[in-house]
């Protein structure tokens, strides 16, 4: 898979970046109103209980700060924080591990719950539900089972893909939130507050650019507004005017709406190539040569999302606003279109 700016997949050392410019508390965090309000109240009934919250499930496409909540959470609920991905719970001893290490009130965080393996997340059950969970001694006639006490914990869950999480594990969530694509306007807040964190000196104009072209992520945003403050040091004289942030993304290959080098070339397979779809994520992988998980996940949420992109029964299509955004003329011949250059 080849590098994407663009990516909401976090890129390698990102994660560790960008705990600087994260919001220590649901008074700093910025949009989702929807879930943000809602767990204000669940939080503070927990602690005016002298309880662990109840088990969250946080689902939504990725970099829209879900990792941040829960750090949120145990900051607000003023305990630790224990943080794991599905893909590293392989075996049940590195689950029990951790939930025998959890003392009071933590909170436990388990990235891409939807990736976990079923052996392991049956070991979840009971701990949920009982915070209790079983050892199984010997094998064989001499089998026996010790039953060990855990702590009361919260276990948060953020997941890309909320069908693939079991009916008996998203039925023992108590909360479970969705989170969706920011509007422009918070992620202009979002820049002008990292811009101050970075030091970032940035024009009102620079900043409603950046935001507009970060394809209603967070994560999208601050990986952006790095790249054209880079720019604007070296091209410029460190301002970030809209100007300059316009000249910055589209050396990197992003354009007006968000979509970089891929996202284009996928439109203008579908276009050229099959004469506007439909068309199966098979052959488009062929033809772009990437695979199928990449386009289905990362590429096309967000054209499906602007509409430029549609699924039908029988494959993929592009939209009128494919089309008009790449300045092409619908249903002319292939070999007239003119170049996707911007």
């Amino acid at each position: 898979m080849r590098e994407r700016l663009v990516t909401t997949a976090p890129l390698p050392g990102e994660e560790v970046q960008q705990v600087s410019l994260r919001p220590k508390s649901l008074a700093e965090y910025i949009g989702q109103s929807q879930v943000v309000r809602p767990l204000s109240i669940a939080l503070e009934a927990a602690r005016r209980r002298k309880e662990s919250l109840d088990h969250a499930l946080l689902h939504g496409p990725p970099g829209l700060g879900k990792t941040t909540l829960a750090h949120i959470i145990s900051q607000e609920m003023g305990c630790g924080l224990h943080v794991t991905s599905g893909p590293a719970l392989k075996r049940a001893g590195d689950l029990m591990g951790l939930l025998t290490n959890l003392k009071d009130g933590d909170v436990f965080f388990i990235d891409e719950i939807h990736r976990l393996d079923p052996s392991v997340e049956e070991y979840l059950y009971p701990a949920m539900e009982d915070f209790t969970v079983d050892f199984v001694l010997d094998r064989g006639a001499n089998a026996r089972t010790l039953n060990f006490k855990l702590k009361q914990f919260t276990l948060v869950g953020a997941t890309t893909m909320t069908g693939l999480i079991s009916a008996p594990l998203r039925g023992r969530f108590g909360l479970v939130y969705h989170m969706d694509y920011y509007e422009t306007a918070d992620l202009k807040t979002i820049i002008d507050r990292s811009a101050k964190l970075l030091d970032v000196e940035l024009q009102e104009a620079g900043a409603w650019e950046v935001a507009s072209r970060s394809r209603g992520t967070p994560r999208v945003a601050n990986r952006l507004l790095k790249r054209v403050r880079d720019y604007a040091m070296v091209e410029g004289d460190g301002v970030v005017t809209r100007e300059m942030a316009d000249a910055a993304l589209r050396l990197e290959g992003i354009d007006s709406f968000g979509l970089d080098r891929l996202d284009r070339e996928l439109l203008r397979v579908i276009i050229e190539i099959y004469n506007g779809g439909p068309v199966g994520v098979e052959a488009l992988a062929a033809t772009l040569n990437e695979e199928q998980t990449t386009l289905v996940e990362v590429v096309e949420p967000y054209l499906l999302k602007l509409g430029m992109l549609a699924r039908t029964p029988s494959g993929r299509r592009t939209t009128p606003l494919a089309y008009q955004h790449l300045g092409l003329a619908q249903g002319s011949s292939p070999q007239a279109q003119a170049s996707l250059g911007f």
